[in-house]
């Protein structure tokens, strides 16, 4: 009777897995034992290379299944700065049955491309509650532009303004700083001495500093990034991924 190459490598992995317990008893294998494994474990891997891939696939899936549980959790403890915040922007149905959270910098070229994807949620799904977190992780100009911003929002707290001056300002071209955030603001027709007054008070500070801690929590290190129902979704997926991701959250599948 033959052994099949899986039972091989599973025998052998089971022998590996009892060495350490085994040492742990000073019942450690002999050096002659020892090596007639290693020599086992070696020809096979030789004969059969594909089940490092296949080990290395398992890891990546177990690894990726932890993470996103860690990012659940993180979800659930922050849940309410995340999705209800009073410093920010909400956009859409504020009741919708799926939050849509999205963290971006102004000098993100993904996010300048990403733009239209939530915009496109936004228009099509009545039921999708939107906010918009500033992640100002790309030098000055992005800090000082969502400086500009947070205080933007400041005079218009129904967002429509705000998502206005998102949209001009993700959307034009350049690098955007204070200079380039205050034309745009002044161009929709915002209060500018006011807005003046409100980049300099604790609102602002507050905000960025609430923004930046959430995302720590979360593990974000770039954008855009999303939180989408409990799940964290990070980078620029394209429109029909962050469809069914929201898909997903609602109704726990990618199509409902």
């Amino acid at each position: 009777m033959t052994s099949s190459p899986r039972m091989i490598a599973a025998v052998c992995a089971a022998l590996l897995a009892t060495a350490a317990p085994q040492a742990a008893r000073a019942q450690n294998f002999s050096a002659p034992q020892r090596g007639e494994i290693e020599r086992i474990v070696h020809d096979y891997l030789i004969a059969h290379p594909e089940v490092l891939q296949e080990a290395m696939a398992e890891l990546e899936r177990r690894q990726t299944a932890a993470e996103a549980e860690k990012h659940k959790a993180a979800v659930k403890v922050h849940a309410q700065k995340l999705f209800s915040s009073p410093n920010q922007v909400t956009l859409g149905n504020p009741n919708g049955n799926v939050t849509f959270v999205e963290f971006f910098d102004y000098n993100c070229g993904y996010c300048k491309r990403a733009m239209s994807d939530m915009l496109t949620l936004l228009k099509n799904d009545p039921k999708l509650k939107v906010v918009l977190k500033e992640f100002p992780v790309l030098g000055p100009g992005s800090v000082e532009a969502a400086r500009v911003a947070i205080a933007v929002h400041m005079q218009d707290k129904t967002g429509k303004k705000y998502l206005e001056f998102h949209t001009k300002l993700l959307g034009g071209r350049g690098a955007a700083d204070e200079a380039h955030a205050l034309a745009v603001a002044k161009e929709i027709g915002m209060d500018m001495t006011r807005l003046q007054k409100d980049m300099k008070g604790p609102e602002v500070k507050a905000t960025l500093e609430e923004d930046f801690k959430l995302a720590e929590a979360l593990g974000l290190n770039g954008t855009p990034s999303y939180v989408i129902g409990s799940n964290v979704v990070v980078g620029a997926i394209g429109l029909a991924g962050l469809q069914e991701k929201v898909n997903t959250a609602r109704c726990g599948k990618a199509t409902c």
